[in-house]
């Protein structure tokens, strides 16, 4: 043991490599630990953390290669998640706001950190120039911490992201003009160069990454490869901004807008890139841009620390400033205020490139070098704590404000499972419909017929439900498995929902029934006689995620159903989740009920609408469908308002005409067992089991009977 201890170099800096990575794992684990004790933020530990073990600090680890490789990978991956995690439509909605503070927060750090730099440093205009890039970018640092608290779809955070990429990619190209006017390179074909890349990479970007991901996800539903190929996509976008001109974590962004779609927030591939990246990636950038620091510059005389001060409140005022003015430009909040300073105020990235080329150019001196690595880590624990505290307030105002005498988290949904095959696709279908503020687990159930083959049929059962664990474990949702015994399918259903208060349930879509279950009756008939759920049948072609529009089809007088509100709900649901293009077909009372409930606030969301009412003529609807479309149909149980005739042979006419389509047929909530006139009040004192089944043996008795000749 002893000939091993003296067989590693423990010299500092640390060299072993073991060592080094197990050195900045403790500290990824503990520093965020120890200080949430203190009630800072963990961002501010690993910071601080990043000065104590850096060159400038106990000298444990040199910034080297792989700590500036690791720390590249962390910058591009919190770029990536501000573009992933953003609401596209509330982006779409809200770019007049964005454009107003990413001009804010890029002419008024401008003008300030230019006028401050001629009269107070006395530089030359171009070094003056550059320099108040500096304080005009910023790096979206705390972002983190406002997707922890679950804000990060707050308007405030759409708006500063937006802003943050005009922002960026401004002071960037301020960046390269100085550069190549320095170099004597400003000519006509400097500007046809860079306004050439920049408009190839974008249309490269926005939309060749979309069209290839969604055939990628569609032909490989492993999961490591979807990961790696995410990854893969977010680094090459990195590497073709970098060769258009402008910086990498521009090119991350633009990725996450363009996969946006195709990563729904709910999904198991999100949820492996957020747990990535907040576990190793993000961390090893807070560590890097603490080891930055030197606060020996702070003694290096009465120039370096004016310098730095100077150059720290400059960056400070003029990012409050463009925060207060596009908060009092809109009527926003205070706390809005104060999330779009603190997310918009840590100079980190962007500020450092500038200054590491002004410097090399010969455009900054060393005081300015060293004055922006006080004004990183200052900026970076005042924009942590900032966020923290308006991340906080703005949860706890959202929490109060979804407060409702409805129980929305009542939501129940049930999935009867049968088939391996359609396990995932039938789970990831329900997560993505389900009540994002439902703490309720889904319900996955299966059943065990009784008969010769019932240890067989457990052993099935068991693989099943472990499946369907996995399948919600990779997506952070929790899952309660249930198996019941009994001799009929619908049996099970039936008593299972009762017994969990199932509000919804989900089934697979079953083109080749048992024979039995055509013997007993079609277990469709027989749970649409028997439940008062809303109920969903599906049938997935491809990944929910790669759908492009969903296309609602609803029969007249639905919008009068007690169902109706529950239905259209978990549709919206869906439509944001997968961030598809949403087109109903139906009456224009319908289309009327729509805009008035989605002109409520919380119910907003957008959808096209055209006119549809011959039920009998349904295939036209073929020559709306295209590939990457799932086809919705709202059906009627019998008996009720919006119920008619032609609704009995949509299955087999999506079964025969749409195979290669997505579909769903959705069978809406209906109160019918309190209705006296109903159909299904017959089922108000429904039989046993046990009464049933023997139902069934006098009923086959009698046809056997009937076959042999007999009475």
């Amino acid at each position: 043991m002893s000939a091993l201890l003296l067989a590693i170099e423990w010299t500092l800096p640390l060299k072993s490599p073991v060592l080094i990575f197990s050195l900045v794992l403790f500290i990824i684990l503990f520093a965020p630990l120890l200080l949430a004790r203190l009630r800072i933020p963990g961002i501010i530990g690993l910071i601080l953390a990043g000065v104590a073990i850096g060159p400038n600090g106990f000298n444990l680890l040199l910034r080297d290669a792989s700590i500036q490789l690791f720390g590249t990978v962390g910058l591009l991956y919190i770029m990536f998640l501000a573009g992933l995690e953003i609401d596209l439509k509330d982006f779409k909605k809200n770019r007049n706001k964005s454009l107003v503070f990413g001009a804010f927060t890029f002419a008024i750090p401008m003008i300030l950190g230019t006028l401050v730099s001629l009269y107070v440093f006395k530089f030359s205009m171009a070094s003056s120039i550059l320099l108040a890039s500096m304080f005009a970018s910023h790096t979206l640092l705390a972002y983190p911490i406002a997707s922890r608290y679950g804000v990060s779809k707050a308007l405030s955070v759409n708006v500063t992201v937006g802003g943050t990429i005009i922002t960026d990619t401004l002071a960037l190209l301020v960046l390269a003009v100085i550069a190549g006017s320095t170099k004597g390179e400003l000519n006509q074909a400097f500007w046809v160069k860079l306004s050439t890349s920049v408009l190839i990479f974008g249309a490269v970007v926005l939309f060749g990454f979309p069209y290839l991901a969604r055939w990628f996800f569609k032909k490989f539903e492993d999961a490591v490869s979807q990961y790696i190929f995410t990854l893969a996509m977010v680094f090459l976008a990195a590497f073709l901004a970098e060769v258009a001109g402008i910086e990498g974590i521009i090119g991350a962004f633009l990725a996450g807008l363009a996969l946006n779609r195709l990563i729904p927030h709910t999904s198991a591939l999100m949820n492996r890139l957020e747990f990535v990246g907040n576990a190793l990636f993000i961390p090893f950038f807070l560590i890097g841009v603490g080891m930055l620091v030197d606060l020996k510059v702070l003694f290096q005389g009465p120039e370096a620390l004016f310098v730095a001060a100077t150059m720290t409140v400059v960056a400070i005022v003029a990012k409050w400033l463009a925060a207060y003015f596009t908060q009092k430009s809109f009527g926003m909040l205070a706390v809005e205020r104060q999330m779009m300073f603190g997310l918009s105020n840590a100079q980190a990235a962007a500020t450092l490139a500038a200054v590491l080329v002004g410097y090399n150019l010969g455009l900054l001196n060393e005081s300015v070098l060293n004055g922006t690595i006080v004004m990183i880590l200052v900026t970076c624990l005042i924009s942590s704590f900032a966020v923290e505290r308006a991340s906080r307030q703005m949860a706890l105002l959202e929490s109060t404000a979804q407060e409702s005498p409805i129980d929305e988290a009542g939501e129940r949904i049930l999935v009867p499972l049968s088939n391996p095959e359609t396990v995932e696709s039938l789970l990831q279908l329900a997560l993505l419909a389900k009540d994002t503020q439902s703490r309720n687990p889904l319900y996955a159930l299966t059943i065990t017929r009784e008969d010769a083959q019932v240890d067989k049929g457990l052993a099935a059962s068991r693989k099943l439900l472990e499946k369907a664990v996995k399948v919600a474990a990779a997506t952070d949702q929790r899952v309660e498995t249930l198996n019941r015994m009994d001799m009929n399918v619908t049996n099970g259903i039936v008593y299972a929902a009762r017994e969990n208060n199932i509000t919804h349930l989900v089934i697979g879509w079953n083109p080749k029934p048992q024979v039995a279950d055509k013997f007993f009756g079609s277990i469709m008939d027989n749970l649409l006689r028997r439940t008062e759920q809303a109920i969903m049948v599906y049938r997935g072609v491809q990944p929910v995620n790669t759908i492009r529009r969903i296309l609602v089809v609803v029969p007249e007088n639905a919008e009068f159903e007690p169902g109706f509100v529950g239905w259209v709900k978990g549709m919206r649901q869906l439509i944001k989740q997968t961030n598809a293009q949403a087109l109903f077909f139906g009456s224009e009372s319908l289309h009327d009920k729509l805009n008035q409930w989605s002109k409520q606030k919380k119910n907003a969301f957008e959808f096209g609408f055209r006119t549809f009412t011959e039920w009998d003529d349904f295939l036209v609807l073929s020559r709306e469908v295209s590939t990457n479309d799932l086809l919705v149909v709202v059906s009627a149980r019998k008996g009720t308002l919006s119920y008619q005739p032609a609704l009995d042979k949509v299955p087999n006419q999506l079964g025969k005409h749409f195979e290669l389509n997505s579909f769903a047929i959705i069978f809406p909530e209906w109160k019918g067992y309190a209705d006296t006139n109903s159909i299904l009040q017959v089922d108000a004192t429904m039989p046993s089991p046990i009464q049933e089944n023997l139902d069934r043996i006098e009923k086959m008795g009698k046809m056997v009977k009937k076959a042999l000749g007999g009475d």
